[in-house]
């Protein structure tokens, strides 16, 4: 029997196919849609978790420095273009769009951890969407330098297309006008920790706060996906390796729910 077995350069080769052809994630997408497209979920998760990578970060490609913006107020007949953050430039591109625009090589991450110390890494940041009942519905594969709010708008909307949900829980890194506004556009209700910035930090109401507890529900399916070390390389396969584990956790957790 052991002659029947691929040797590596083989697996290699179909795995890569795998990566390229997103099969992982399609069938990950058919799974979900065919258990949970008509329920309605009670809560959805949003968090990004580090993944480190045994690869090297990839080089920033030398461009021209940009022209230096002018200072002043402009001219009767000069017309200066808006700088417009990413966020605000989301809510006027395509799900597509969105997608492509975000940073997807290996590059150099920072964050603070649960004890407030800063951490560094070389590899991804996994954002994923998590069901009130620990199935989860939509991941999506960064740089790890990308900020999380970044692809709040992105995961919500992929969510939307697969299930419906009725609250949107995230942690004080997502909190914006804009992310808050694009929820209540999709008919949710967000519940995001409010950062202060400096100021005084504004809580939830006594009902807002239960519900906010569900959000640990996120922190659980990181830990259990980051079991598994990553061992290949390239956005593409990282992706690919992730999803297949994403895949067999939400297989188990619906057979959790059958029984």
């Amino acid at each position: 029997m052991w002659k029947r077995v691929p040797d590596a350069l083989t697996f290699s080769r179909a795995f890569d196919e795998f990566a390229q052809a997103k099969l992982a994630e399609r069938v990950h997408e058919a799974l979900v849609q065919e258990q949970l497209g008509e329920s309605l979920i009670g809560h959805i998760s949003r968090d990004g978790t580090t993944i480190e990578a045994r690869e090297r970060p990839a080089r920033e490609e030398k461009t021209k420095p940009a022209a230096p913006a002018k200072c002043g107020r402009p001219r009767k007949d000069e017309v200066r273009e808006p700088k417009l953050k990413v966020i605000a430039r989301q809510l006027g591109q395509s799900l597509a769009e969105m997608l492509a625009a975000l940073p997807r090589a290996c590059d150099r991450g920072t964050k603070c951890n649960a004890q407030g110390y800063k951490i560094g890494w070389n590899g991804y940041k996994l954002h994923i969407d998590t069901t009130d009942c620990g199935v989860v519905v939509s991941a999506l594969l960064t740089s790890a330098s990308v900020h999380d709010s970044q692809t709040a708008i992105p995961l919500a909307l992929t969510s939307a297309g697969r299930v419906t949900n009725c609250y949107d829980l995230m942690e004080a890194a997502y909190y914006s006008e804009e992310i808050r506004g694009h929820s209540r556009s999709l008919g949710h209700v967000p519940l995001i920790d409010h950062n202060p910035r400096g100021g005084e930090k504004i809580d939830f109401a006594p009902a807002e706060a239960q519900r906010y507890k569900e959000c640990s529900q996120a922190e659980r399916t990181n830990a259990r996906l980051k079991d598994g070390q990553v061992w290949v390389r390239g956005p593409a396969k990282v992706m690919n390796h992730l999803m297949f584990g994403l895949l067999a956790l939400t297989a188990d957790q619906l057979m959790r729910l059958l029984t």
